[in-house]
Order: C-alpha cells, then sequence, then structure tokens
C-alpha cells in the first residue's frame, strides 16, 4: 500500500475518483491527508466527508504564486503524514524546489490535454477555439515548468464538430477519472518504499 498525499483547489472530482478506485481495490493506496490553498474548496469537503484529515495551504496575499515558506510547511505537513506519493488534482499553483526536492519523481499531475499542446489553463477551451480534431489528457511527472514534466500515460478524446468548451470539457473528466488512478498504481509499483515518519503513521 502506498501514501498518498493531495493537493487540489476546487472540487476534487480526480480526488473522487481515486478514492474510488481504492475502494473498489483497483488501486491499493490509502490518502493520508488533502490540502488545499482554497479555504472553500469543495474537495476539503469531500475529504472531511470520507474521514480523510485536511490542511490549508496558506500562500498570503499571493493569489497564483506559490511561496517558497507554504512549500516547506506544506512538505512539513506531508512528510507528517507519511505521505510517499503526491497528487495534484485540480490545483492551481506551480510546484518549485522546496516541494519538488522533498518528493523526487514523487509529484504527479493530470492535465486535460495532449501535452506538450495547450498548456495552462482552460486546456479544452484552448483547443476548441484552436479548432483542434483531437485533445484528451495527460499524468505527468511534475517539474518547474508549467505542465512540462515527463509524461506517464495519456488518453485521447476526439473533439467532435458541435463541441463547446463545457462538453469537450466534460468527456475529457471521463477519461481523466479512469487515466489517474491507473497511472498512479502503475506509477507507484516503480517506487522504492520509503522509511515511516518517526511515531510511525
Amino acid at each position: 500500500m502506498i501514501f498518498l498525499g493531495i493537493l487540489g483547489s476546487g472540487s476534487g472530482s480526480n480526488m473522487q475518483a481515486i478514492m474510488d478506485a481504492i475502494a473498489s481495490e483497483q488501486l491499493n493506496a490509502r490518502i493520508a491527508i488533502v490540502l488545499s490553498d482554497n479555504p472553500d474548496a469543495y474537495i476539503l469537503e469531500r475529504a472531511a466527508q470520507n474521514g480523510i484529515p485536511t490542511r490549508i495551504i496558506d500562500c498570503g496575499d499571493y493569489r497564483t504564486r506559490f511561496p517558497e515558506e507554504a512549500q516547506r510547511e506544506t512538505a512539513r505537513q506531508l512528510k507528517e503524514a507519511g505521505v510517499e506519493l503526491v497528487c495534484l488534482a485540480g490545483f492551481m499553483r506551480l510546484v518549485k524546489a522546496p516541494l519538488l526536492e522533498a518528493f523526487p519523481s514523487r509529484i504527479l499531475n493530470i492535465h486535460p490535454s495532449l501535452l506538450p499542446a495547450y498548456p495552462g489553463m482552460m486546456a479544452w477551451e484552448q483547443a476548441v477555439t484552436d479548432g483542434a480534431t483531437e485533445s484528451g489528457c495527460t499524468v505527468h511527472l511534475v517539474d518547474e515548468g508549467m505542465d512540462t514534466g515527463p509524461i506517464l500515460a495519456q488518453a485521447r478524446v476526439p473533439v467532435l464538430p458541435d463541441d463547446t468548451a463545457a462538453t469537450l470539457h466534460q468527456r475529457i473528466q471521463v477519461e481523466e477519472h479512469r487515466l489517474y488512478p491507473e497511472t498512479i498504481a502503475n506509477h507507484a509499483a516503480t517506487l522504492e518504499p520509503q522509511l515511516p515518519p518517526e511515531g510511525g503513521r
């Protein structure tokens, strides 16, 4: 079993998919803690309803930056909870050195496009506006860039002639909810076990 930490900023639908995969024994994992930079994010309520500890990430007055002090504190809380693999689930801030160094090759993200196409925000809207015929989702390791880390898995979704940004996003999410837990399981199988924190879990 691998202990997961989830970072999210929104509704937490991908976290729900992870919880569902754990419940159905498709993913041998436990979510140890959920952290959000948005105190009103529904992901926190989802976690609380399932008895999962939650914490707020204090980014001060920064709307988009992830300050180093906040990253160090996030890393500390993840380590304290016994987290071995960090999963970003709709987390809207760029992760940098303090957190990356604490969890090398152990931070995953899911992005709603076939990277390297359409990195950043509202990728499904970019695809429709651009007249793309294909979109999808990508699970990748997180590095210091915006959606630039090594790709682990992708799923393709056609862009239909009558698609709106909303309908395309809905279909991409179906694939996200399948692909993310599957890729977490595959990546977890490649990782060396970590020693538990002092005092155990």
